[in-house]
C-alpha cells in the first residue's frame, strides 16, 4: 500500500507553540465537528523533537481547534525531550500525551529509558511530566516496578598480587 503523508488540518496548525505538528500515516478519518482525527496504519507524529510511532493514534481537539489529547495505540515506540533537556526512548502498548500538562502517559509493558544517564523503568504505567521533569511508574497484578540504573566506579579497581 503507497503510504501518504498527511498534514492535519489548518486547524490542528495552531498549536500553543510554532513548532509544526506532522503526521504520516496509510489511512486518515476525521470528524471537525466532533474534534477527533483519526490515523491508522505506520503512523508516525512528530513536533519538534518529540516523535510517536503506532498503528493508530487519534488526535482530540478542543473548541478552539486545538489538540488536547493524543491516543497512540498499538506497539507505540515513541522519543520525548523534556523541558529540561532530558531525552527519554521506549515502548508501550498504549500512550496518551496532554499537551496542556505536558505529560505523556504510557500503559501496559512500558519500557523507558532516559538517554541522558542510561536509567530505565519497566511497568505498567509510567508517567512523565516534560514540563516539571517529574516521573512516577506503577504495575499492576502485583509484579514490581524495574528501575535500572548505571553507575561509574569511582574507584580504581585493586590489581590482584602477582603471582
Amino acid at each position: 500500500m503507497i503510504r501518504s503523508i498527511i498534514f492535519l488540518f489548518p486547524f490542528l496548525a495552531l498549536l500553543s507553540t510554532a513548532e509544526e505538528l506532522k503526521v504520516v500515516s496509510d489511512n486518515f478519518k476525521g470528524d471537525q465537528q466532533k474534534g477527533v482525527s483519526v490515523f491508522t496504519g505506520h503512523v508516525k507524529i512528530t513536533k519538534g523533537f518529540d516523535e510517536m510511532n503506532a498503528s493508530k493514534i487519534t488526535i482530540y481537539t478542543d473548541k478552539s481547534n486545538k489538540p488536547s489529547k493524543y491516543l497512540a495505540e498499538g506497539e507505540v515506540s515513541f522519543y520525548i525531550v523534556t523541558e529540561q533537556n532530558e531525552k527519554y526512548r521506549g515502548t508501550a502498548q498504549t500512550a496518551v500525551y496532554l499537551p496542556n500538562e505536558g505529560e505523556y502517559q504510557f500503559y501496559k509493558k512500558v519500557d523507558l529509558i532516559r538517554l541522558d544517564d542510561y536509567r530505565r523503568v519497566k511497568g505498567d504505567k509510567v508517567v512523565v511530566n516534560t514540563t516539571y521533569g517529574h516521573a512516577t511508574a506503577e504495575s499492576a497484578n502485583n509484579e514490581p516496578v524495574i528501575m535500572t540504573f548505571t553507575l561509574e566506579d569511582k574507584k580504581p579497581k585493586a590489581k590482584s598480587p602477582a603471582k
